[in-house]
């Protein structure tokens, strides 16, 4: 039974069709990577950590390239993917990508490529390559919305108490209303409306 074949779909193409690799990666590498501000607090022994955000998944492997049988040069067959990272010139970019093997699949756009030549004929033309490629992820705005759970939505936002503040100072900086202290109080489970701590973070509802 035939192996599938990894390829990479140009989405900007006029005609995209299909760019199949020579020979399947022996695996790949995902990373995905979360973000924190730190939040330095004067007389704490440590900074607050304050997550801001998530970097795009990236997926990295090496692809391998022989053209020893046929005696061309392998850049012929290495240049359809090299050239992923050239500029299109309508969207003045990289292209958008889809990366299919199996049950990956992987809209991305190809940031990074490292040409390895390893074996060359009689007149120093590469015979075999290795790409080392790095996709990162380029989902669609909408698709990346789709996935979020529903409260993840609406999210609060954070608030570092500092010295001096109080719940009805605090709302009318955040929430544009010092009556809306309520609201922090029981977002955050306050008895005490009076008595906010320095370096304590806060929930501020958001509004809709």
């Amino acid at each position: 039974m035939a192996l599938t074949k990894a390829v990479i779909v140009n989405q900007d193409a006029a005609i995209p069709l299909p760019i199949p690799v020579m020979f399947n990666p022996p695996d790949y590498q995902m990373t995905r990577t979360s973000r924190f501000a730190e939040l330095k607090v004067p007389g704490l022994p440590s900074s607050i950590l304050q997550y801001v955000g998530s970097d795009a998944q990236t997926l990295n492997m090496e692809l391998f390239f022989d053209t020893t049988d046929t005696g061309l040069d392998v850049r012929t067959r290495t240049a359809a993917i090299v050239n992923l990272t050239g500029i299109q010139p309508l969207t003045k970019a990289p292209p958008r990508l889809l990366l299919l093997w199996g049950s990956l699949i992987f809209p991305c756009v190809l940031t990074s490529v490292t040409q390895h030549y390893e074996y060359f004929n009689s007149l120093g033309m590469p015979l075999r390559a290795r790409l080392s490629v790095e996709f990162k992820g380029n989902e669609k705005l909408d698709t990346l919305i789709a996935e979020l759970p529903l409260p993840q939505i609406d999210q609060t936002v954070r608030y570092v108490a500092k010295s001096g503040d109080t719940l009805q100072s605090i709302a009318a900086k955040q929430l544009n209303d010092p009556g809306k202290w309520r609201l922090i109080a029981q977002a955050n489970g306050i008895d005490n409306p009076r008595i906010v701590h320095q370096a304590v973070q806060l929930s501020i509802p958001r509004l809709l």
